[in-house]
């Protein structure tokens, strides 16, 4: 069987960039090009339950225009906007450098099924899919973020995918993009509180796919909405396509998991505003900020724990081998979130 998903032509309209989407039908808005405009749609694509790898695209047309006067006007207003494709600035052989041992690693076989099925090209293609979105192509009052927010992102995804337990060496922080789903579970993760929503297929497992992965049957549904994908009815397509696999991971980076919440996104990039609730609670933007938004108090809010602190190493490791100097990434209390108290106390993730 042979599912496939097509997208209308269409022309994205330049509007605030500093809105952010919203489970439960997400609306993620465009980012002005800086010094020109670059409508673009996504790709249509053609996955298969067998489990083939990204087999066409069927469309694809970008056209460069020259922002008008007022265009130019609301771009200075957000003091946003963003630049070419991350791999203008992500190459594959730092992505090689960054997962160097993840096709060679001294595990058995039955331990590692797809080593090396998360590879670099899937995430480029995944990255342009939230590209005018401003996923790893952002510039806020002239200072890039895309090279920072690639680094973050892959940090998560690393420690969510890793083999290794710990991180000592230089050599163990290379041991990831291991797993692409949870391992020996015997859970649904079948919540049938959204059963009129997002109805369980019968005989369907929602456990944690990805690399940065999902689980519960509404999180299958609202990614398979906004991918456009019946993620609903066949989670196993995420584990068969490294390219949905991060996908549904970007997906995951670039949406807030309740209303009136920032996303991973926001909180890195600093498009979101700290309420006065939020400053009580030593919420503040930056790298501390995504571990907050993704894990909660699992993580967060209980001082300098090995978790944290795996997830930072892997994010220093990743800015040093992509050039950017560390004193880019803030004071401790912007990196960490270790006295953050949590967006969605006891939130169903894992650390």
């Amino acid at each position: 069987m042979e599912f496939k998903w097509s997208v209308p032509l269409i022309i994205l309209v330049l509007v605030n960039c500093d809105l952010y989407s919203c489970i439960g039908g997400s609306i993620l808005t465009d980012c002005p090009l800086c010094n020109t405009y670059k409508p673009s749609q996504p790709e249509s694509r053609s996955y298969s339950s067998e489990g083939s790898e990204l087999v066409g695209i069927l469309v694809r047309k970008i056209v460069y225009l020259t922002l008008n006067p007022n265009q130019q006007s609301r771009a200075a207003e957000t003091r946003r906007c963003c630049g070419g494709p991350v791999s203008d600035h992500f190459q594959s052989d730092q992505f090689e450098k960054m997962f160097s041992n993840r096709n060679s690693l001294e595990v058995e076989d039955h331990e590692i099924e797809n080593k090396g099925f998360l590879d670099y090209q899937s995430f480029i293609t995944a990255a342009a899919y939230y590209q005018p979105y401003g996923f790893g192509t952002t510039f806020i009052n002239q200072d890039f973020f895309g090279t920072k927010e690639v680094a973050a992102f892959l940090a998560h995804v690393a420690t969510k995918t890793s083999c290794g337990k710990k991180v000592v060496t230089r050599e163990q922080l290379s041991r990831d993009l291991c797993y692409n789903k949870e391992m020996n579970s015997n859970l649904s993760y079948c919540d049938d509180r959204y059963k009129n929503a997002y109805p369980c297929a019968p005989g369907v497992a929602y456990y944690d796919r990805g690399a940065l992965p999902i689980y519960w049957n509404y999180n299958y549904g609202e990614a398979g909405k906004d991918l456009k994908v019946d993620l609903l009815n066949h989670p196993e397509y995420i584990e068969q396509n490294a390219t949905l696999a991060f996908q549904v991971a970007i997906w995951r980076w670039m949406t807030p998991i309740k209303e009136h919440q920032p996303s991973a996104h926001d909180v890195f990039i600093g498009t979101w505003t700290p309420t006065k609730n939020d400053k009580l609670a030593k919420r503040v933007s930056g790298f501390g900020a995504t571990m907050n938004v993704l894990y909660g108090d699992l993580i967060c809010g209980h001082g300098d724990n090995e978790s944290m602190k795996n997830i930072i190493s892997h994010y220093l490791y990743y800015l040093d081998l992509m050039g950017v100097g560390r004193e880019e990434v803030g004071p401790h209390e912007v990196l960490s979130c270790a006295k953050q108290v949590a967006f969605n106390p006891s939130i169903s993730s894992s650390p």
